[in-house]
């Protein structure tokens, strides 16, 4: 007990006196976390609008495909990902491989379906007098779109939110596309396994109460965007 004791004690301390390592893969985390999750944003955003206000055949069969692609494994997205920007895959020649660059597109391509889904049910749940009434006052489908998005603004930042959530707490991807390289793709995720396996469960502990502390902040912006 006393040995967990000082391994919280000593992570408690390597937070506090801001400790440049911990700092960095905080900073690391969070930097390539936030650029997925403004990547996939900027998709899922248009194409849950076009989906939500398109009217063709399967639609329904491709939102519940959306929907499955939530819980989709991140070793899964990291395998695809590795094979397709591996020096064999048919993007290899970028050399992106072990980048920083790569584990946001890998995040970005974990998160997508999820935020998607999330902006279409959104939409879904305005009321549909606010597009019958745009539409009477003669606003186009765009002006119509924008005037519905407004409308979910809160159910679209939870959906970004998530998706944040999502992309900072995952591991195998990380593993798989980032490799852990010390000083350059080495994320909390991927530190607490590598120091825990290491023996040195200060430094975990460390990092997953930052990773928690995120966490956190993650759940307390949701429930207020959730009361308004």
């Amino acid at each position: 007990m006393s040995e967990l004791w000082h391994a919280l004690v000593k992570a408690l301390d390597l937070i506090v006196t801001l400790d440049p390592e911990v700092m960095q893969i905080t900073g690391r985390s969070l930097g390539i976390s936030v650029s997925a999750c403004a990547i996939a944003s900027v998709l899922a955003i248009p194409l849950g609008s076009l989906i939500h206000f398109g009217s063709f055949r399967g639609k329904r069969l491709l939102v519940s495909t959306i929907q499955t692609f939530y819980s989709l494994p991140t070793v899964l997205v990291g395998l695809l990902v590795f094979l397709v920007f591996s020096n064999a895959g048919p993007l290899g020649l970028f050399q992106l491989m072990f980048t920083p660059a790569l584990m946001i597109i890998g995040q970005a391509v974990l998160v997508l379906p999820l935020m998607m889904g999330l902006i279409i049910s959104a939409l879904s749940g305005v009321d549909k007098g606010v597009a019958e009434t745009a539409g009477a006052l003669g606003a186009s489908r765009i002006q119509t779109g924008m005037l519905l998005l407004r409308e979910a603004r809160y159910a679209v930042v939870t959906a970004i939110i998530l998706g944040f959530g999502r992309a900072i707490s995952e591991v195998g991807l990380a593993l798989m596309v980032g490799g852990n390289i010390r000083g350059y793709t080495r994320v909390l995720t991927t530190a607490i396994s590598l120091e825990t396996n290491m023996g040195n469960i200060e430094f975990s502990l460390a990092l997953g109460f930052i990773l928690l502390a995120i966490a956190l902040i993650i759940n307390v912006a949701l429930n207020r965007l959730q009361q308004r």
